[in-house]
């Protein structure tokens, strides 16, 4: 497979996405997704899809408190899913732009 990024490997088509790329894209950085990265990845589509934003980390942590568990929603457990910086990670992987809040 095959897909159109940008420099940074984010989607340049949004409509691009499925789960194949996810795992497409989730292969070009060393993930190897399990059902606790699906969990995050379909919740951060959903907030995505209601409200047209890529959450930063803050948010991000509130929203798989929210739409997962509690003991999912913090730093730390998402660190490890996503290692490096998360909220841009899984953003990627889940075919949504960049965060406008991370560096």
């Amino acid at each position: 497979m095959q897909l159109e990024t940008d420099k940074d490997g984010y989607l340049r088509h949004l409509s691009d996405w499925n789960p194949d790329a996810a795992k497409w894209l989730a292969h070009s950085v060393n993930v190897t997704l399990e059902a606790e990265h699906w969990e995050v990845i379909n919740a951060l589509r959903g907030f995505y899809a209601d409200t047209g934003i890529s959450p930063a980390m803050r948010i991000l942590v509130k929203i798989v408190k929210q739409k997962v568990s509690l003991e999912k929603g913090n730093s730390i457990h998402l660190l490890t899913l996503f290692p490096g910086s998360p909220a841009k990670l899984a953003a990627k992987i889940a075919g949504l732009p960049r965060p406008t809040n991370c560096l």
